[in-house]
């Protein structure tokens, strides 16, 4: 009984983890298209050098959602 019980349990991990990792990738693909399409012109790496606060409150918010995806993912 209990083997059933961590079978399952392991199955249900393994599919939030690719559930995860394919949101993941879908969602940092669709950011970097997103990047490309709307700033052409600005290079977040070189604001961010300049001190520019702006771009830099975009970044993180770009990687606050990067772990909203993967905590959501492990919920299930």
């Amino acid at each position: 009984m209990e083997f059933d019980f961590l079978g399952a349990t392991l199955v249900n991990l393994s599919i939030n983890i690719v559930y995860t990792l394919i949101a993941l990738f879908v969602g940092m693909k669709a950011l970097l298209i997103i990047d490309d399409k709307l700033l052409k012109s600005i290079d977040i790496q070189e604001e961010m050098k300049k001190g520019n606060i702006a771009v830099s409150i975009f970044a993180s918010t770009i990687l606050i959602f990067v772990a909203l995806i993967v905590t959501f993912g492990f919920k299930g």
